[in-house]
């Protein structure tokens, strides 16, 4: 064995024990910065690029789920880099790191820590598999001295709603990366990035689809790169694939109980004879405990009248009505609260094998995570129209701190957000949960748990087409 894979060893173990130790991450990960600060490193050729030259951001989340199968993820990789002894890379989890999911607030950080020392910073989900072999080969063809943006390229077959129109003309015409397959930036685009994004701000408060803002914002209306497609960053196992990627619906067991989820319909009378048969017509035969709540009460459905007016804009008074019912003695306990539209098309099957992987005696709100003015230390919040997920625990937390709507009419899913935000609740995101049409978003679409509004499409062959299973697992 070589002096330089000797001593990468030793640097291997050194780390993975004090990884492992109980100070916590942040100690390894200064100790890593320190360590390849001290490194000479040559980027004048494509032929110096090695491990330790990569910064490898694990996309991983605050819920113990996902910070368990993003700490999982890191061990695999730096145990590949040590039986490659090919440098030792800084591997660090999203979640724990200064800055927010959104990633874009991050790069100051990153640029401050890493950009003297690294070549490349390369992003992957906390499912998402990596070859560092195949990955070292991939980096190699591109001149670490300027800007690269790279990544398996997705675009809009339509303008979409979700992507504010953008070049309606030509929606093809503009690709953003797929980051199941994971995507990279060279180290002089990062670290302009992270100056312009301490004094230019995003156009928009709100963090809607992350992967084409941040290509966007790239791209900067032209004056930057656009997204460079390598087609060894995979979804599938290929030959020769750098990346690949297992899934966004884990296999964790057993669903859930059907009795362990009580699911909450929000409606208003003028929609009860044009939304509740679609509703009845689909997915409301795989649910125990479901019930309707509008502005009246109509038997024919059922629906219960909370006492809360029927609201043009936001929802913010019923949903805290229904939270309130949700922990009384008027309904059945159940571990999980799901509250939708009455136009939302929901798969329960799925999402009963999604909720086995969390724990319900924890404080968990799942869904289509946003975020509001991010980059101004704002707050995150799940969509409302994809549902809104809440364990029993985050619900008496959220009630019992005294948090409420400041009207009726506000947003209630915005609402929740800044309240669970300000209790230190995590929002947990799933690609999963839909806030849009499925033409609204690129393929592909794995097994979605939702979808929503009927507008331009037949609710019906929507629910057909993606959500229904032959054989749904274990109906209990």
């Amino acid at each position: 064995m070589s002096h330089r894979n000797v001593l990468n060893g030793c640097k291997l173990a050194a780390l993975l024990l004090l990884w492992l130790a109980p100070q916590g991450a942040s100690s390894e990960d200064k100790l890593t910065a320190r360590t390849h600060a001290a490194e000479p490193q040559e980027h004048t050729s494509q032929s110096s690029i090695g491990l330790s030259d990569v910064v490898l951001v694990i996309q991983s989340q605050s819920n113990s789920f996902h910070a368990h199968r993003g700490a999982q993820r890191k061990v695999e990789i730096l145990q590949q880099a040590a039986e490659l002894g090919q440098g030792v890379p800084v591997v660090l989890l999203l979640h724990e790191l200064e800055g927010d999911w959104s990633i874009l607030p991050l790069l100051p950080h990153l640029s401050a820590t890493y950009g003297l020392s690294a070549s490349w910073f390369f992003f992957i989900e906390d499912e998402t598999s990596v070859t560092l072999p195949n990955l070292l080969q991939v980096l190699h063809r591109y001149q670490v001295q300027e800007e690269w943006f790279l990544g398996k390229p997705l675009h809009d077959n339509e303008a979409s709603i979700i992507h504010h129109y953008a070049f309606s003309e030509d929606p093809s015409s503009f690709s953003y990366p797929d980051p199941a397959a994971g995507w990279a930036l060279s180290t002089p685009l990062l670290q302009r990035l992270a100056e312009r994004i301490q004094h230019k701000h995003l156009k928009s408060d709100f963090t809607i689809d992350l992967k084409h803002e941040i290509a966007l914002y790239i791209w900067e209306d032209g004056n930057g790169p656009k997204l460079t497609a390598v087609p060894e960053f995979c979804r599938e196992t290929r030959d020769n694939c750098a990346t690949t990627f297992t899934t966004y619906l884990p296999d964790c067991g057993d669903p859930v109980s059907r009795k362990d989820v009580f699911v909450a319909v929000k409606t208003c009378q003028k929609f009860h004879s044009e939304r509740i048969p679609v509703v009845k017509a689909t997915w409301e035969k795989d649910a125990v405990f479901l019930e309707y709540y509008s502005d009246v009460t109509d038997a024919s459905i059922p629906t219960i009248n909370l006492g809360v007016p029927n609201t043009e804009r936001g929802h913010c008074g019923k949903t805290f009505a229904i939270l309130r019912r949700f922990l009384s003695k008027a309904v059945p306990k159940a571990d999980w609260l799901l509250i939708v539209d009455d136009d939302t098309l929901i798969s329960l099957p799925r999402l009963r094998q999604l909720l086995r992987c969390y724990d319900p005696k924890e404080a968990v709100s799942l869904g289509e995570r946003y975020g509001y003015s991010l980059l101004l230390n704002g707050y995150s919040y799940t969509t409302g129209g994809g549902g809104m997920v809440l364990s029993r625990v985050a619900v008496s937390r959220l009630l019992s701190s005294g948090c409420r709507c400041y009207s009726d009419d506000a947003p209630d899913d915005m609402v929740l957000g800044r309240c669970l935000t300000s209790l230190g609740v995590p929002i947990t995101h799933s690609p999963l949960f839909h806030q849009a049409r499925p033409a609204d978003y690129s393929e592909p679409l794995e097994q979605a748990v939702s979808f929503h509004k009927h507008w331009n499409v037949d609710p019906v062959i929507v629910y057909k087409l993606w959500l229904q299973d032959e054989h749904p697992r274990d109906e209990l």
